[in-house]
């Protein structure tokens, strides 16, 4: 925080007028009926026995505790046998499971469209971003995600708008750290987006979206190395920070020039690629360099030292590219039953689109890129770097906000961590890089209620985080199957 706060000093030296709205809002003073009437516990003085509790750091589960929370804040974890102080509402926590509000780094508020898509994968344009304001926040926050970066703005103004409703009590949701448009140069894969045309260009769209109010930023796919190097520039400037899905700057460049984080992992880094050319995306866009650099290698322990030595963090986005090997996890009904009929159908098309590949080269270099980025990722993290998490909801449905978001976790498991470690990693590590551990990501005496609990033991079986019975934020404990209940069939229309 006190980087944040000399740097928006410095911005202001020099004539900036950085005006990011906070991504922690203090708690509103009344609740709209709208949202109140998905309230399962209204904020006050609650004490929780007899209850597990993950805290978010990495260690042991804390058993048989009782969770005080006083309004918005965590006041105080009791040991078993615990007198609990007069004024609290007693509630029997037994076979349950706290855990730290999700904290999620690859978020959207978007559902992607891909016009008359075909067997073989091809579509026409333009490719079309709707905005699902209404039901994306609902899911997030039902499914235990409190905190959320948009990673990328379709409707920016839309976003921001949301973020202030959110926070004046008008709405519910998560707390918002809300992305500025794409960073993209010409070739964006999608319509919606202003092609950055120079350096200057770059910075010009950085500093008009600082001065509306975003958080951060994020780098596309087609923007050339001065114009990155442009907008970190003017991103710091402003005490705020720049992440990148990139594939024309490769991850060693963009290192150089200063950039904060590194979305999907290893997946999208391009400079093993052949025929790769200075500032143009490769044909291969990441895949052939992923493949030759395996754990362990020599090209992936000096990435790697690059990272760490750099303090680059790096967004695991597992779900989304799980959807390329064949025969993966099928989507569950509950998670089926908030979808359109039409994104239904278009995840089922594009499901049995990926399942007709089992067996051919293409799903083996799938499936091998994919345990590629399984090792990369945990010898990241044992080298020290920051790992964050974040599912990426796009495209075929397959990829649901909040759902994502708890699959995420489960497949870090599956990656070789151990489920606090991955719990670590969607929680306390996301609200480190935010700049934030001191409010979110772990549960701890006189930080933000932020939290939410299921039945069941994640420790000891991470699907149970899917679980969910009720999420804090704020001191507020939301219901999760209302809030569920109330987009059912409507993700994918708005």
């Amino acid at each position: 925080m006190k980087f944040r706060l000399l740097a928006a000093v410095a911005a202001l030296a020099l004539g900036s007028t950085a005006s990011a709205a906070p991504v922690l809002a203090p708690p509103a003073a009344t609740l709209a009926a709208e949202v109140q009437r998905y309230v399962h516990l209204p904020a006050g003085h609650i004490a929780i026995q007899h209850l597990r509790i993950i805290d978010g750091t990495g260690a042991a589960p804390i058993e048989d505790a009782t969770l005080l929370i006083d309004g918005a804040k965590i006041a105080a974890i009791l040991s078993p046998g615990s007198a609990i102080p007069a004024g609290y509402k007693t509630l029997d926590g037994t076979g349950e499971t706290a855990l730290p509000g999700l904290v999620g780094m690859h978020n959207h508020l978007y559902y992607l469209q891909l016009p008359n898509l075909d067997a073989s994968g091809k579509f026409e344009q333009p490719v079309i971003i709707p905005q699902m304001t209404f039901s994306a926040p609902r899911l997030y926050l039902a499914n235990g995600v409190t905190t959320m970066r948009t990673t990328g703005s379709v409707e920016t103004y839309t976003d921001l708008a949301l973020k202030r409703e959110i926070d004046a009590g008008h709405l519910v949701g998560p707390h918002l750290d809300v992305t500025g448009p794409y960073l993209e140069g010409e070739g964006a894969f999608f319509i919606q987006n202003h092609p950055i045309t120079s350096p200057n260009d770059a910075r010009k769209e950085v500093a008009f979206w600082g001065d509306q109010g975003v958080n951060s930023y994020k780098a596309y796919m087609n923007i050339t190395r001065d114009e990155l190097g442009a907008a970190i520039k003017e991103a710091h400037r402003r005490g705020l920070k720049l992440t990148g899905h990139l594939c024309s700057v490769t991850y060693p460049e963009a290192v150089a020039l200063g950039i904060d984080d590194l979305e999907h992992g290893f997946f999208v880094n391009t400079q093993l690629d052949p025929g790769k050319q200075p500032d143009k995306c490769s044909d291969g866009t990441g895949t052939p360099t992923l493949l030759k650099m395996t754990p362990g290698s020599p090209e992936a322990n000096a990435l790697i030292k690059l990272l760490v030595d750099h303090h680059v963090a790096v967004t695991s986005t597992l779900p989304v590219f799980e959807q390329d090997v064949p025969n993966h996890a099928p989507l569950q009904p509950r998670q089926m039953d908030v979808l359109t009929p039409q994104a239904k159908e278009a995840y089922l098309f594009n499901r049995n689109r990926v399942a007709s590949r089992a067996g051919t080269p293409r799903a083996e270099q799938s499936l091998q890129a994919y345990k590629n980025d399984l090792g990369l990722e945990r010898q990241f993290v044992a080298a020290g770097g920051l790992l964050l998490a974040g599912p990426d909801p796009t495209g075929n449905g397959g990829v649901i906000p909040g759902f994502g978001d708890q699959r995420e976790l489960e497949l870090l498991v599956e990656a070789g961590f151990s489920p606090v470690e991955a719990i670590k990693i969607g929680t306390l590590n996301g609200a480190t890089y935010l700049g934030l551990a001191d409010r979110i990501g772990s549960i701890a005496a006189g930080k933000n209620a932020d939290m939410f609990i299921v039945k069941g033991n994640p420790a000891a079986n991470i699907n149970d985080v899917e679980n969910v019975i009720v999420v804090f934020k704020d001191g507020v404990g939301y219901d999760s199957a209302k809030l569920i209940q109330s987009v059912k069939g409507r993700f994918g229309q708005y």
